[in-house]
């Protein structure tokens, strides 16, 4: 996203959006789902430290080298564990097999499959179960990779690709192999990637946010219309219902237009509608 950095001047500066997903039904919680969307004018990773100053628990992300500092085991206030994303992994296999058909990268794709193959399965269940298959499943496909890994990287020139992401898969095992042991954790964090694309499409659509103050403008209206389209409600039915009946609506009960709330009524709708 874009925004104004010195308004009538022509100069812009880039901005940047981070995204915090909840969704915890791949592993049968029926907690309604939620992303939030914060605004920064910059990408330093003391922002999402700032936004998870009081998170405990497992973070899933990308490799951005900002979080690093994030994830701490032994701190036992703010105790936060990484999950590393098998998507990021795969992604770079498939653009070396679209580039060169690469035998290597091919085979790297088939074994990823593979663990994705099992997830396909157990998707739903709870995660007591989803770690007991992962562990007897999936744990021996890792261990055979993790070797392959090692093994194949040993025959390759360390510029090329394919050494590339193999080093970016074995820096980050340990985080990769998490989400083997806890059935809360999913293979990757592709539920972040998924709202980000209304982000996209929107950065297609009008390019730019005006200022920082429009830049955090646009992360509410993220947050509310990707929280929306997470509960199955329509974006635009759900804001014409939340502007229609704020006015009259008492201050202290304003979490009863959180999407989630409003779902059982505005799920109906958007259903006929499509």
């Amino acid at each position: 996203m874009e925004s104004a950095e010195e308004p009538g001047l022509g100069k812009t500066k880039t901005g940047r959006l981070w995204t915090y997903v909840r969704d915890d039904r791949p592993a049968g919680d029926a907690t309604p789902p939620a992303v939030w969307f914060a605004y920064s004018p910059d990408r330093k990773g003391e922002h999402p430290r700032r936004h998870l100053q009081h998170f405990k628990g497992i973070l899933q992300a990308d490799g951005y080298a900002g979080f690093d500092r994030l994830y701490n085991d032994q701190d036992p206030e703010h105790p936060i564990k990484e999950a590393a994303c098998w998507a990021h992994v795969r992604r770079k296999f498939y653009d070396i097999h679209v580039a060169t058909d690469s035998p290597i990268g091919n085979e790297a794709l088939s074994r990823i499959g593979e663990l994705y193959g099992i997830e396909a399965e157990i998707r739903g269940q709870s995660p007591e179960l989803r770690q007991q298959i992962r562990r007897t499943r999936a744990g021996p496909k890792l261990t055979e990779l993790h070797q392959w890994f090692i093994a194949t990287v040993k025959k390759l020139s360390k510029k090329s690709d394919l050494a590339g992401a193999i080093h970016y898969a074995l820096a980050r095992w340990k985080a990769l192999t998490r989400y083997r042991d806890d059935g809360r954790v999913e293979i990757d964090n592709n539920a972040a990637e998924r709202a980000l694309r209304a982000v996209a499409l929107g950065r297609k659509n009008y390019l730019f946010a005006g200022a920082d103050c429009g830049g955090e403008r646009a992360a509410a209206i993220y947050s509310l219309i990707g929280s929306a389209k997470l509960n199955g409600i329509d974006p635009e039915s759900y804001l014409r219902y939340v502007l229609t009946h704020i006015a009259e609506h008492p201050i202290n009960r304003i979490d009863d237009f959180l999407p989630w709330n409003l779902s059982p009524r505005l799920q109906p709708v958007h259903q006929a509608a499509a």
